[in-house]
């Protein structure tokens, strides 16, 4: 086996050096926009703020009722919200309609019944959050940290006991497993325009 040549050594170390901040830099994600609305008319369930939200990790469901994939994906948002929800994960829905039936707001209350989805739901008739996420497709979960900040993002199906639950959960536990007296240590992102 040869030594370590010099210019190796030195390329090792400048390696290390530059990916600390790069880890670093995944813990500063963007502020999570801001939603569009805190009127009572534009949300199923009490309106959420990001204020209300402070110091809970929150998982943000892009979703719309009529989408198969959707509904595939809801018992394991029901099961993650009652495995997590003490710990300080709220859950919301943004349900971003793509077929014109599925802006009527009677028809989005029943299926959230049916489904038994009780936490609060964004109606986003207009595309306003979809487009301010640059969102793409149904469904989609955002993961964002107890500062306010987008931190993960998985698009389509999410299964408990497959390869895309075990991932999604292992990204809520570990931001769960920070702290949130890290906002005010790092500066918390403002997510207020």
């Amino acid at each position: 086996m040869s030594p370590l040549r010099p210019p190796l050594v030195l390329a090792a170390i400048v390696a290390a050096f530059v990916s600390g901040p790069l880890i670093a830099a995944e813990r500063a994600g963007p502020p999570a926009p801001p939603f569009p609305s805190a009127r009572a008319a534009d949300w199923i369930g009490a309106p959420a703020s990001w204020e209300s939200l402070r110091g809970r990790v929150v998982l943000l469901d892009v979703w719309t009722f009529a989408c198969s994939n959707c509904q595939a994906t809801m018992p394991w948002l029901k099961e993650v919200r009652q495995k997590y929800a003490s710990r300080g994960l709220s859950l919301v829905g943004i349900h971003t309609p793509e077929m014109t039936f599925e802006r009527e707001r009677p028809k989005v209350e029943a299926e959230v019944r049916r489904q038994g989805l009780d936490y609060p739901h964004l109606l986003d008739n207009d595309s306003a959050y979809w487009k301010a996420l640059g969102n793409q497709y149904w469904p989609t979960v955002y993961l964002v940290d107890r500062c306010g900040r987008l931190r993960d993002r998985h698009i389509g199906e999410v299964h408990s006991g497959e390869d895309s639950g075990r991932r999604v959960e292992a990204r809520i536990e570990a931001l769960l497993a920070e702290p949130a007296a890290a906002c005010a240590a790092g500066g918390a992102a403002e997510t207020r325009p």
